[in-house]
């Protein structure tokens, strides 16, 4: 069985257009000459890849077997051309990291300073989330590392066991919080206040959960839950929410004034993060040059 990038291309482009014509468009060819690619690539396989229907075109079982596999393929292909067209000096190589929060405000930049103080011809492509977002976007083939809350590995992403740290989460408030003037503070003074928190089911609010739950303490009402570093700042900073933060977070609102950690005597809430890839293809070098970096601190961190 053999079939071409050029087929695989073409195949990936109309599940991705949904429409032959539409993907003729996409793909500067005409829907006949199209046609005859995906005909030729069903030959090979022995098997239809489409349905054919008045609305559009939808993948058959062997279709979406396929599907995975040749998007894998096109990525390595990109993967291998940009790094060859790199050392031959046509192109800069581009490293695709993602990241929560508290890696991308502190060891993220520094490992991406140190990379590009290297080799300063590399790109940096960064996007900021928690992890069912970075997961996501590993398995799109959008980012090749996630920075992360250490996770249980899956089928498709592994944790790579030699790049990882711990840091540390508080509950913080406002400056001028009341509960700054309580004395003998506990963990559980926070229940009956307003709480704001990254959404359930991600890493920020699974460690406050079992942290809460360390103490013996139910979780307290959260009143707002959102993905927006930003908005929690904001709530925190005018509003008088509490919130979970990691200590990277709000260095910067620290040393300014704005809010800090909420001085609770014997709430220590350490947390192991790590580096994630897929497990299927090679990892490309830009991202290896991160990663050797990110080992470096981690390394010196420890």
């Amino acid at each position: 069985m053999t079939f071409s990038l050029q087929q695989l291309h073409a195949f990936t482009t109309i599940v991705e257009s949904s429409s032959l014509g539409r993907a003729a468009e996409v793909l500067h060819v005409t829907q006949p000459a199209l046609s005859r690619t995906i005909k030729r690539l069903e030959e090979e396989l022995g098997a239809p890849l489409f349905e054919r229907h008045s609305k559009g075109m939808q993948l058959t079982a062997i279709g979406e077997a396929l599907l995975p596999h040749a998007t894998l393929l096109l990525h390595e292909a990109d993967n291998a051309r940009e790094e060859i067209d790199a050392i031959r000096g046509l192109a800069k190589g581009t490293i695709r990291v993602g990241a929560v929060a508290s890696i991308a405000t502190l060891v993220l930049p520094l490992a991406v300073s140190g990379v590009l103080a290297r080799w300063p011809n590399l790109r940096v492509q960064i996007i900021e989330g928690v992890w069912d977002r970075l997961a996501d976007s590993l398995l799109k083939q959008e980012i090749d590392l996630a920075l992360s809350m250490a996770v249980p590995d899956t089928d498709e992403i592994t944790a790579i066991s030699d790049c990882c740290w711990e840091d540390t989460s508080y509950v913080v408030a406002a400056l001028d919080h009341p509960l700054r003037a309580k004395t003998a503070l506990c963990l559980a003074d926070t229940l009956d206040q307003q709480w704001c928190v990254p959404p359930r089911g991600t890493g920020p609010f699974e460690h406050m959960q079992r942290v809460f739950a360390e103490h013996a303490l139910p979780m307290p009402e959260i009143a707002v839950e959102t993905r927006s570093i930003t908005v929690l700042k904001s709530l925190v900073t005018r509003a008088g929410f509490l919130s979970w933060m990691a200590a990277p977070m709000y260095d910067t609102e620290s040393a300014a004034g704005v809010f800090d950690t909420l001085p609770i005597p014997g709430l220590v809430a350490r947390r192991t993060l790590t580096a994630f890839r897929r497990r299927q293809g090679i990892l490309p070098r830009p991202a290896l040059m991160l990663l050797e970096q990110l080992r470096q601190l981690t390394a010196t961190a420890a």
